[in-house]
């Protein structure tokens, strides 16, 4: 059986004033119908940049390398040039939900005309009628109270937990196979930052689509993924299953993360960042991304050398070279 989504190879570079940089490197992803991928890293890991790339979305001065691919559904996307090509994966076979809901409702148009007029666009046999009445029903299901009122009203008159779930419906109207959400409970408030994560959860059950979960925060992957992948400085450097990732995590960066994170048993433990801060990508580390920031780097060392190649620990856990050589020391 084809996995759902699977990215290969896949090289992004952005040519900018002061130079063409490296925002993504030798990225490799699966993921199956009805399934979750947890993307983890800080800001700057190239998460949303590879997400982006699924859609074709990122800027007019993006270069992808002749080998990648991006084979969703059978299709390699890179491939597709054409507006109607473009077309099938935005908003049809992928649909994806943002960190801030304002910046993708438009302020002045309500929210129930942007929501028609994207049911209009991808589903040639509906009409507008039968669009309304769909949008109203998914505003429900995503349990918006007064859903008919609210599909009259414009993003800025919703509180902010009501727009993400506006959102949320917007991008599962179109019923599709993938569904990106980039930080989606990020902006929220706990209570409602749950009650997100298990409505994302109900509807890939119900819907038994794919989903790419992005975030910073391994708390919340621990409740909504099924595998994993650490991103530091745009290369994957851990990846597997959740559980595995979690309990033996191997890459420093992962362990790092997961040190970050609050004793919930012990609240007045002190907590333990990572130190430093992630490089810029026009100062991009050669070698192993992480070791400036490793407490294991040696600078007489050949990790400035080492190749960031991924190598297979135990079935389906995978860590870079360099990670494995450095847990080793712990």
């Amino acid at each position: 059986m084809s996995h759902l989504l699977e990215v290969k190879n896949l090289d992004v570079k952005f040519d900018t004033d002061e130079g063409r940089i490296i925002a993504v490197e030798n990225i490799s992803l699966s993921l199956d119908q009805g399934k979750v991928l947890g993307i983890v890293g800080e800001s700057g890991s190239g998460k949303s940049v590879t997400a982006k790339s699924i859609m074709q979305l990122n800027p007019g001065n993006t270069f992808y390398n002749n080998n990648a691919e991006i084979i969703l559904d059978n299709e390699n996307v890179l491939k597709f040039t054409s507006k109607e090509d473009l077309k099938k994966i935005r908003g049809g076979k992928v649909s994806m939900i943002f960190q801030e809901p304002m910046a993708s409702f438009a302020p002045a148009i309500k929210i129930g005309a942007q929501m028609v007029e994207q049911l209009l666009i991808h589903k040639k046999n509906m009409n507008k009628k039968e669009a309304k009445s769909l949008s109203i029903n998914m505003l429900n299901r995503v349990g918006i109270a007064d859903a008919e009122k609210r599909f009259n009203q414009y993003a800025f008159e919703l509180s902010g937990g009501m727009r993400q779930r506006a959102m949320i419906a917007m991008a599962l109207s179109t019923m599709p196979k993938l569904l990106l959400a980039d930080e989606p409970t990020t902006a929220l408030d706990v209570t409602i930052q749950a009650q997100v994560i298990n409505l994302i959860k109900d509807i890939i059950q119900e819907y038994q689509m794919g989903v790419i979960f992005i975030t910073h925060d391994l708390g919340v992957i621990a409740q909504i993924a099924d595998d994993v992948a650490v991103m530091y400085l745009g290369s994957v450097v851990e990846k597997g299953p959740v559980n595995k990732i979690l309990k033996n995590p191997k890459h420093p960066y992962t362990k790092g993360l997961l040190e970050a994170l609050p004793d919930v048993n012990n609240l007045d433990a002190p907590l333990s960042p990572i130190p430093g801060n992630i490089p810029s990508p026009l100062d991009r580390p050669t070698g192993c991304v992480f070791r400036t920031r490793c407490p294991h780097h040696n600078p007489e060392g050949k990790d400035g050398k080492i190749e960031m190649k991924l190598v297979e620990v135990e079935q389906g856990h995978w860590v870079d070279q360099c990670g494995i050589k450095c847990g080793q020391n712990e």
